[in-house]
């Protein structure tokens, strides 16, 4: 039986791999995908690389029963966690996400980059390889994005309380003179619009969802695995906890969806 017509499964600690979902389905409109939001259990950035590892595994599981052909890790927390673990654990490709370091470092021009990420993140070994291999001679400002992830699980990416921490955030970041702000939790990208207000300019943002999405059609085109329809799917998007935030971050998507509570 060919897996070409089975779904896309995408994971996160909660609705923040919406951002990284909507560029995947953006670049291939015609894979069928299955979304699940662990909200229960965010943020993954503060639990122990044990208990992301197990989180992530009961993920991978629920997509593979509902015969997923790749698995997207939408989270840098399990990503830097747990990929490994998974990709040695189960026969299915999957793409991971990690902060965009290298194109940061590749292109600043002031040397001093930053970093807004969580703490399960910053504290892997993952990322601590990652910056000695590109970022040795520049200055990396690290900042954990504590309590932003609640807050936009809640809905509150517009609230006063989001705008001070980000302020309060991103003032270090801006006194070391940082031309690339890079975004390390697939939640971030909601408060673009928020952060552009705060920072100069010139600091260019990075998110990593348009190179996921490239690099997952990459892994299907060499696996054989693109879907042959050529009609729009229906994508089904999975919370178990409340779905209204989900609802309200994809309400002016163009794509037929269904959002729904399940237990996983």
């Amino acid at each position: 039986m060919s897996k070409k017509n089975n779904s896309i499964g995408v994971f996160d600690s909660g609705v923040g791999g919406t951002s990284v979902w909507q560029e995947i389905i953006k670049l291939l409109p015609y894979e069928k995908t299955i979304y699940l939001a662990d909200s229960k259990n965010a943020p993954y950035g503060t639990k122990t690389q044990n208990e992301i590892i197990a989180l992530s595994e009961k993920n991978t599981e629920y997509l593979l029963q509902r015969n997923c052909k790749i698995i997207v890790v939408a989270c840098n927390t399990a990503t830097t966690n747990a990929i490994t673990h998974l990709r040695e654990k189960y026969n299915v490709p999957f793409i991971g996400i990690e902060p965009a370091l290298k194109p940061a470092a590749l292109h600043t021009q002031t040397k001093a980059i930053g970093i807004l990420a969580t703490k399960g993140t910053l504290s892997s070994a993952l990322f601590d390889q990652t910056k000695e291999k590109f970022a040795k001679d520049i200055e990396v400002v690290e900042q954990v994005g504590t309590g932003l992830v609640e807050l936009i699980e809640n809905n509150q990416i517009n609230a006063t309380e989001t705008t001070n921490l980000l302020q309060k955030y991103l003032q270090p970041m801006m006194q070391e003179n940082i031309d690339y702000l890079i975004l390390g939790c697939t939640h971030y990208p909601y408060l673009i619009p928020q952060i552009q207000r705060i920072l100069p300019e010139n600091v260019k943002i990075i998110d990593s969802g348009e190179a996921v999405a490239r690099q997952t059609k990459k892994i299907l085109t060499q696996n054989d695995l693109l879907t042959t329809s050529n009609v729009k799917p229906l994508h089904e998007v999975y919370s178990n906890a409340s779905i209204d935030t989900l609802k309200s971050l994809l309400k002016d998507v163009d794509a037929i969806m269904k959002i729904e509570k399940l237990d996983f």
